[in-house]
């Protein structure tokens, strides 16, 4: 019964933060909202028992692309005028209906397969053991790894001054 409270809380407070972020005009504010979400969301998935996704979203969206949205407003100028067009908000608006028309028809329309009881077990174990056994995919990780370096490496050249 706590788990549910504590969903329900984290969803509405997700849902809540997540509209902050659309109808601010501050962008600072809007940022921080963001990350806000984005922890709520981390929330969502511990009482979903998914933990390995919990802490990936904290790591990762709160760690990580949440700090380097807030760094690159406080290093841009003038980002307190906001957007200085708005002739494009119309067709926002009429995207932005016509994807949740989408969003609410397929939600609707799909046969959702309900878990009675929510597995308890912690399934970080699991999924290591998939991604590190003899068949796992520790080649695919190690390419991964390889190429980010050489994209950083490649950013860094690329922006050094002459």
């Amino acid at each position: 019964m706590a788990l549910e409270i504590a969903f329900w809380v984290l969803a509405a407070v997700s849902v809540g933060a997540a509209l902050a972020v659309v109808l601010l005009r501050d962008i600072f504010r809007a940022a921080l909202f963001l990350v806000l979400c984005f922890f709520t969301i981390g929330g969502i998935y511990v009482t979903l028992s998914a933990d390995f996704l919990a802490g990936a979203q904290v790591l990762i969206y709160v760690g990580a692309i949440g700090v380097l949205i807030i760094f690159a407003i406080m290093l841009t100028r003038e980002s307190r005028r906001g957007s200085p067009s708005g002739r494009l908000r119309l067709p926002a608006l009429v995207v932005g209906l016509l994807f949740l028309v989408t969003m609410v028809l397929v939600v609707v329309g799909t046969d959702w397969n309900v878990v009675a009881e929510p597995p308890t077990e912690p399934t970080t174990s699991a999924i290591a053991q998939a991604l590190f056994s003899g068949e796992g995919f520790v080649l695919a990780f190690e390419i991964a790894a390889a190429l980010l370096l050489a994209a950083i490496i490649g950013a860094i050249v690329l922006v050094r001054e002459k």
